[in-house]
């Protein structure tokens, strides 16, 4: 029995560390030193907005004041009711950079934010365009320079870092730790060639592949994957790349309560469904060892306290503590890297939430109904 349990233990954790020094130690030693001064090419940047007056009103001065040669902002306004209309009416005619487009209609065939960014993309006067939401908030002014300085002839897609503010709370601080394990994730298989995912908040690319892609035609009908299941579609290991420059930052709101907040992560679990299968058998391999090393972890742990196998629980704590000082290892880099968004002495915790994350989400994904649909 206890030779199974450390065999068996010993097997899942070597496919976490396989993940953690084959993919993530692309991301801990990658070279943050963007181009500046590549060519600036004219860049459009769509918010898409329902009902966001309250954070439009911080959002478009930040956007306005953006430090570039040739860019607009094209506001999409989808059906607001709560005054956004008014006040960006009202305000327009003071911003240099800021176009309206009021959205009145719906469709059942395609779903309104997905229409929304189609009209955008249409609108745009620009050949590059530029995603982010209006509960988001750029680091800095030079925020289009630093995600335009990834684009070459060849880079025709950028995945930017999204984090969330820092305020108080467990929940703050799971929704952070979460946060940042999925950019660990992305961004390293992207820099592996793997691209499967970026986030809306913070996404570049050429409108020439969203046109080429017949934009979301295939998935118009589903809420959400407006990011990922359009990068599945389009991204190749050769078109898409990174940006970690911190002004290439973008900060959004995060949610602040348990219900609200899991809501949000159901929908954006479910659209998963639509992943290429390399990209399945990757991520469920991945977040499969995470859980099998924590359950037979702890039944090894059992095992060996009521047998009272002193050498077993040795042996436990070796495979831990190698898995763990790798873990630490790479994070920490990875941690500075991206504005430290979780704190480093955490990260043991965050490996036991992200436990019972995984078992939690992958029993729904399993067994419930399709998620509540919402405006995305």
């Amino acid at each position: 029995m206890a030779d199974s349990l450390l065999y068996a233990l010993g097997a899942f954790v070597a496919v976490q560390l396989f993940y953690y020094l084959f993919f993530f130690t692309r991301l801990a030693f990658y070279g943050k030193g963007a181009n500046y001064g590549n060519a600036m090419p004219g860049v459009t940047v769509l918010v898409c907005a329902w009902n966001e007056k309250e954070n439009l009103t911080e959002l478009i001065p930040l956007l306005d004041a953006q430090e570039y040669p040739e860019y607009e902002v094209i506001l999409l306004d989808d059906r607001s009711d709560d005054g956004s209309e008014e006040f960006i009416r009202e305000h327009i005619n003071g911003w240099k950079n800021i176009r309206y487009i009021r959205i009145n209609d719906q469709f059942d065939h395609v779903t309104p934010k997905k229409y929304a960014l189609t009209v955008g993309m249409k609108q745009a006067k620009y050949p590059i365009a530029l995603m982010t939401d209006a509960d988001c908030r750029p680091a800095s002014s030079h925020w289009i320079t630093a995600m335009t300085s990834r684009v070459t002839e060849d880079k025709n897609i950028v995945l930017g870092f999204s984090p969330y503010f820092k305020q108080k709370g467990f929940l703050n601080w799971f929704i952070r730790c979460e946060t940042f394990y999925a950019a660990v994730q992305y961004l390293s298989f992207t820099l592996a060639g793997m691209t499967y995912m970026g986030v809306g908040r913070n996404i570049l690319y050429k409108r020439s592949v969203f046109f080429a892609n017949k934009g979301f035609y295939t998935h118009k009908h589903v809420f959400g994957g407006d990011d990922d299941i359009f990068l599945n579609e389009v991204a190749t290991s050769s078109n898409t790349t990174i940006s970690i420059e911190e002004d290439s930052f973008v900060y959004s709101l995060p949610k602040t309560n348990w219900k609200d907040w899991f809501r949000q992560k159901r929908r954006h679990i479910s659209v998963s469904r639509y992943y290429k299968p390399r990209n399945k058998i990757l991520l469920g391999m991945l977040s499969g060892a995470h859980i099998a090393t924590w359950l037979l972890g702890l039944l090894t742990l059992a095992w060996g306290l009521i047998t009272k196998d002193m050498l077993l629980l040795q042996y436990l704590g070796i495979v831990f503590g190698v898995r763990w000082a790798i873990q630490w290892f790479l994070l920490i880099i990875i941690n500075v890297k991206l504005d430290k968004t979780v704190e480093w002495f955490s990260f043991l915790l965050m490996d036991f939430a992200l436990f019972v994350y995984y078992l939690v989400f992958g029993f729904l994904t399993m067994t419930s109904r399709k998620p509540r649909k919402s405006w995305n």
